[in-house]
């Protein structure tokens, strides 16, 4: 009998259990509302590279907590006029998730960072809670609260960067009788390796191209070296290895794939780099390194007494000495193919009619040589003739100018396309282009170009990718100051802001770095130093809308109203359309509806 009593009263605790949460989930929601806190950090969202990152911190009384359910505040973000809505996260009152408040025991503290992508049609905006209390068993009751609004956004002025473009032209095309020349292919070895690499960007498929072209070759001459680093130099006989690779590599192709050319009749020079410090000081010079910087190798190679090893050793303790090995070190781990060929000669007078017919497939591409069907490109305005006269040189020659100036033709017409989806098609063809181009003749220009595709066309990693690129492989001052230069600028709207500020250290003080510049220490909250690199960039370019429209919204976060009523004023005189973009600039909303700011826009 008392086993039965006992088994009994259990049950009624089971079925208790299961009906309570039910019963009083409206008192439940009710309870917790009443001492509810809810803050969000930053109060207003803003933009961080491609995303909107906050933090949510509610609190709310101890005593709503019942066994079988649970509180809970669903966050969404509503924009586009309230027409559309975004599932960001969820806050759960449960064992794990909350805490004590230190200061008030009786309440319990969720905090949880939340993000969602950005895009422009996202801002302006709200963040939205949702409250409710459910039951936490599968299929359980659900009561839901009124939606509370926890944060307006966007602001945008993390996107104010500023980059301008340079203009990307064609390469002159002219068709020259004498069509004799010397192919120069450089490629790289990876660290401590003699193994010739095949991957794309290696110039394998360039030379085989080449030799399957059967120019008449005369001579071939090989090069190779190696990098200071210890893994690289301790074997003495590395750069020898690779020199002798690539002449093995080039013999084998000549004999099974080139039906004019005889290695008999082929003469062959080689020459191995060993422990060649003027070819680091070489690179050293032509890399984006400072002037101080610079003499400090020099100065450490020629002038510091020691071994090869020694001198080495020595420049890992230079501050910079991460520049050294991320771009100086993997392009002294080279080799270089010079070829000296020759090849019948053709008059000018046929090349435009014979174009014509290779492209409508009426004539085999080999009539007219690379540099002639090319050229025949210059003969004709229209931008759609043009590509197809680049396609198929690309398609029958697979020549670097080919890629590249059918790369300038995808961009001319990006330029011209009013289709968002069209024009992001032609720029990704055009970066893909300049990719090829890249790869069959590296040059930091060249890779510059292609990292600028990539840029205009928003795939971010790629052009970072190709912004490195261009900066291991070193060039003039002028060319890697600009890669440095838009490479802060793509780190800025990344949000990589310490980065960006290391890019610009290594380029010029030029208006678009100024600005940029600028922005990031308005974002670091540096509003001081903001204002005055704001007026810096004025001064490079006087009379500048957005350099004024920057100076206000710094005075807007400094709380310095007759600033922002001036240097707004400023820029709406210059340009009105800051009027529009002022009144829907969140950082201005504690002065939107005061009187100055009314006047201001009028």
């Amino acid at each position: 009998m008392r086993v039965y009593l006992r088994l009994f009263s259990f049950g009624w605790v089971v079925v208790a259990a299961l009906v309570l949460p039910a019963c009083t989930l409206p008192r439940m929601l009710k309870v917790a509302q009443e001492g509810q806190q809810v803050t969000v950090r930053p109060s207003v969202l803003e933009s961080n590279g491609e995303n909107v990152l906050f933090e949510v911190t509610a609190r709310v009384p101890a005593k709503h907590l019942k066994k079988g359910a649970a509180y809970n505040l669903g966050l969404t973000y509503r924009y586009d006029n309230g027409l559309r809505e975004d599932t960001v996260g969820r806050l759960t009152f449960i064992s794990g998730e909350y805490t004590y408040d230190t200061e008030q025991k009786d309440q319990l503290v969720v905090t949880k960072q939340f993000s969602f992508p950005y895009s422009p049609r996202k801002s302006p905006g709200e963040l939205l809670a949702l409250p409710d209390a459910r039951q936490l068993k599968a299929n359980g009751k659900r009561v839901k609260g009124v939606a509370i609004r926890l944060a307006r956004g966007i602001v945008t002025t993390g996107r104010l960067v500023v980059r301008q473009d340079t203009a990307i032209g064609l390469l002159p095309e002219t068709a020259d009788n004498n069509r004799s020349g010397t192919r120069i292919l450089p490629f790289f070895f990876d660290q401590g390796s003699s193994a010739i690499r095949n991957y794309l960007g290696t110039n394998v498929q360039a030379l085989e191209d080449f030799i399957e072209a059967n120019q008449h070759t005369q001579k071939v001459m090989i090069a190779a070296g190696h990098s200071p680093d210890s893994l690289d130099a301790h074997d003495a006989r590395l750069a020898d290895k690779r020199v002798a690779g690539l002449l093995r590599y080039y013999k084998k192709r000549v004999d099974t794939d080139s039906y004019l050319n005889k290695l008999s009749a082929i003469t062959f020079e080689t020459v191995a780099y060993h422990r060649r410090w003027d070819l680091f000081l070489n690179k050293v010079q032509n890399s984006a390194l400072k002037p101080t910087q610079i003499d400090s190798v020099v100065l450490l190679i020629n002038e510091v007494p020691g071994t090869f090893a020694q001198k080495e050793k020595r420049l890992h303790s230079l501050s910079f000495y991460d520049y050294l090995d991320q771009y100086i070190y993997p392009v002294m781990r080279f080799g270089t193919v010079a070829v000296e060929y020759t090849a019948p000669k053709r008059y000018d007078s046929e090349i435009y009619l014979l174009s014509k017919k290779i492209v409508e497939k009426e004539m085999e591409a080999d009539a007219l040589t690379p540099e002639e069907l090319r050229y025949s490109a210059t003969l004709t305005p229209l931008l759609a003739e043009k590509q197809r006269i680049y396609e198929t040189a690309v398609a029958t020659t697979g020549r670097w100018e080919a890629y590249h100036n059918l790369a300038v033709v995808l961009l001319q017409r990006a330029d011209k396309e009013v289709s968002d989806k069209v024009r992001h098609a032609y720029l990704r063809r055009a970066a893909t282009n300049f990719t090829l181009a890249a790869h069959r003749n590296p040059s930091a220009d060249l890779f510059y170009r292609v990292a600028t595709a990539y840029h205009r066309a928003g795939d971010r990693l790629e052009a970072l990718q190709n912004y490195d690129y261009a900066i291991k492989l070193g060039g003039p001052r002028s060319i890697l100051e600009k890669v440095f230069a838009d490479k802060a600028a793509l780190e800025i709207e990344v949000g990589q802001l310490d980065d960006a500020l290391g890019s610009l250290s290594y380029s010029g003080k030029t208006y678009q770095n100024t600005m940029n510049r600028g922005l990031i220490y308005l974002l670091k909250s540096n509003y001081e130093g903001s204002t005055n690199l704001y007026q810096e960039a004025l001064a490079l370019k006087p009379n500048d809308p957005l350099a004024y429209y920057c100076l206000a919204v710094v005075a807007a976060r400094a709380k310095d109203e007759a600033q922002l009523g001036q240097n707004l004023r400023r820029a709406v005189q210059l340009d009105r359309t800051y009027a529009q973009r002022a009144v829907e600039d969140l950082e201005f909303r504690e002065y939107a509806g005061g009187k100055m700011f009314l006047e201001v826009l009028r």
